[in-house]
């Protein structure tokens, strides 16, 4: 460069710089400067970045605990993936269950409305059923709906619902005639309003016998009687009675396994009452209709006691035998039957003997005239002389009010009772000595009044 042009360019600079500190020299405020347009303002802010800031602290040791922390987000993340497999899983195993819940729910309801269809159409067809005709009774003023009930009560139908439905169906309803009707649990519904609806028996110059069977009396009695009446015959009848398995509730009640010892199986469920039956019937409908009776007698009330007091239905109708039999009046009933429980709870002290008059009588009364070979074994298991506890079975059929006295006994501490029996008057004592007075009390009694009879005879 020239000498001279260095010499101009330090003049300019020299220009320059007295320009530009020129407000130095008395000026009181700076030159404004230029103003910008905001169009470029705003081009400037979009395309300007902003550098980037380096970190001048920044250490290999803060490089490695940076790693670090990659590390663990990277390790969260990868947990937070699986987190939300494991939630997609749940989900889809939960929709998978409630499919499997719901398919087993309609599967099930399926099966159940197939299998109710299946027995409503057995029953109204009479599938499974016997040909057993049994005579059953209409009362004036029944409804569909007491006639359907009593059908199932005596074995006929098992549905009482379905059989009122089909009534009302067919329009039977107003047809039903009072009175003894022929029936089997074989007919269909359509068969059973047919006979139920059509003549009763009373109007078929059918004859009707009346047979009463008192509280006390034994079956062997009660086949004379029917016998007697012509009802049926005696033997059969005591077969059939015998046999049992007519499917009422009470029989669920029974042993199962029938004791060899036992002289009648079915002793003491003939309940004692007035029965209205037909010369010639079918000695399996006799029997039904007193098994009815016998079921209807027995309420779930009874049942109920029965397990309280552990023990059994046919325990219950055998001790109440006896109570039927030693009682002179229903009044003493309950403290004879106190008598038997206090020393069955206490066998000990009785040698385990009940010791009843009328066990004994059985034996020699009912069972030696009746049975083909003699049998020891079982006359001494009915003799509460002998046998420890309660006789084999029931020695006779019992009221309902005997029964209801060995399931609510009176609260007493008596073991031991003798009854006068020209007085009917029964005496209590707890021990063997007031026992043996009692003894001798009702033996002056009877001494007293025999010499008064002969005193009036004179």
């Amino acid at each position: 460069m020239s000498p001279e042009n260095k010499d101009n360019m330090y003049d300019e600079f020299e220009d320059e710089q007295e320009e530009s500190f020129s407000w130095f020299k008395g000026q009181t405020s700076a030159p404004e400067p230029e103003k910008i347009p905001e169009s470029v303002l705003e081009q400037d802010s979009e395309t300007v970045e902003e550098p980037e800031k380096i970190d001048d602290s920044e250490t290999p040791e803060k490089t490695k605990a940076s790693g670090k922390s990659e590390g663990k987000n990277k390790k969260s993340s990868k947990k937070t993936k699986k987190k939300k497999k494991r939630r997609r899983k749940t989900h889809r195993s939960a929709r998978v269950y409630g499919v499997l819940m719901m398919l087993t729910l309609i599967f099930v309801i399926s099966i159940t409305l197939a299998i109710g269809i299946i027995e409503v159409g057995k029953d109204m067809l009479g599938v499974d059923g016997t040909e057993t005709l049994v005579v059953f009774n209409i009362p004036e003023g029944a409804t569909t709906a007491d006639i359907a009930d009593s059908l199932a009560q005596n074995g006929i139908i098992r549905i009482p619902k379905a059989f009122v439905y089909f009534s009302r169906l067919s329009k039977s309803d107003s047809k039903y005639i009072a009175g003894d009707h022929e029936v089997s649990s074989s007919m269909a519904y359509e068969t059973i309003i047919s006979e139920l609806t059509g003549t009763a028996m009373q109007a078929k110059n059918i004859e009707v016998v009346d047979v009463m069977f008192p509280e006390g009396c034994t079956l062997v009695q009660a086949a004379e009687k029917l016998e007697e009446a012509e009802v049926c015959d005696g033997q059969k009848f005591l077969f059939y009675f015998n046999q049992g398995n007519l499917g009422y509730k009470f029989e669920e009640y029974l042993p199962k396994n029938n004791s060899s010892l036992k002289f009648m199986r079915m002793e003491g469920y003939l309940f004692p009452d007035t029965y209205t039956f037909y010369k010639n019937m079918e000695p399996d409908s006799v029997c039904q209709k007193i098994y009815v009776n016998f079921d209807t007698k027995m309420t779930q009330e009874m049942y109920d006691r029965i397990e309280e007091m552990d023990t059994t239905l046919d325990e219950v109708i055998t001790l109440a035998s006896m109570v039927q039999a030693e009682a002179s009046n229903v009044e003493d009933m309950s403290k004879i039957a106190s008598v038997f429980w206090n020393r069955l709870k206490n066998p000990s002290d009785f040698g385990g003997r009940l010791q009843s008059d009328p066990t004994k009588k059985y034996v020699d009364q009912t069972i030696k005239p009746n049975i083909d070979l003699s049998n020891q074994q079982m006359y001494d298991a009915y003799d509460t002389y002998v046998c420890k506890g309660l006789p084999a079975g029931a020695i006779n059929n019992p009221g309902i009010e005997a029964i209801n006295a060995v399931l609510w006994p009176a609260n007493t501490r008596y073991y031991y009772f003798y009854a006068n029996i020209d007085t009917g008057k029964t005496y209590f004592a707890k021990t063997l000595e007031e026992h043996n007075e009692n003894i001798e009390k009702v033996k002056q009694e009877q001494e007293e009044a025999a010499t008064a009879a002969e005193e009036d005879d004179e």
